[in-house]
């Protein structure tokens, strides 16, 4: 298999991992190509090519890639192409925003189980999603700081 095949198969593995998750299938091959492509900046044509998607697919799919923090961009002098490429400590950003989200969480059922008592179906079900949002900011807020290890 020649060496792009296995790099396009490759960025098919991770969106197929992401889409597990509700990320676009387009999203997840375009962060799995800007992971292991060379050169790491690439042009919407570039990329378009390389995973085979529409231009008008692509272009929603950066603009949410961006948005999730996971890509920035940037023009260089005298052209008018944009260049796209994975975010420094993307992974980190995004993991700390969804670690963020599940303290906001945590007080969002916090509140629902002050509006409904402790005595109720109602009360079990919001009491379900508090104690496991509860374990999993224990677990995050225990957990050693990240360190890139290489």
């Amino acid at each position: 298999m020649a060496e792009q095949d296995q790099l396009l198969e490759w960025a098919e593995r991770v969106a197929m991992y992401l889409a597990r998750d509700g990320v676009p299938p387009i999203a997840g091959r375009v962060l799995g190509w800007l992971m292991i492509c060379d050169p790491p900046e690439q042009s919407a044509g570039q990329i378009s090519e390389a995973i085979g998607a529409s231009r008008a697919s692509l272009t929603s799919n950066l603009r949410l890639l961006t948005g999730m923090g996971f890509l920035t961009w940037r023009t260089r002098p005298g052209e008018r192409t944009v260049y796209y490429r994975m975010a420094d400590e993307a992974w980190a950003v995004v993991v700390r925003r969804q670690v963020a989200g599940i303290a906001a969480f945590l007080d969002i059922t916090r509140q629902g189980l002050d509006l409904v008592g402790t005595d109720s179906d109602r009360a079990a079900r919001i009491g379900q999603a508090h104690a496991t949002f509860a374990w999993m900011a224990k677990v995050f807020d225990n957990a050693p700081p990240l360190r890139e290890e290489r």
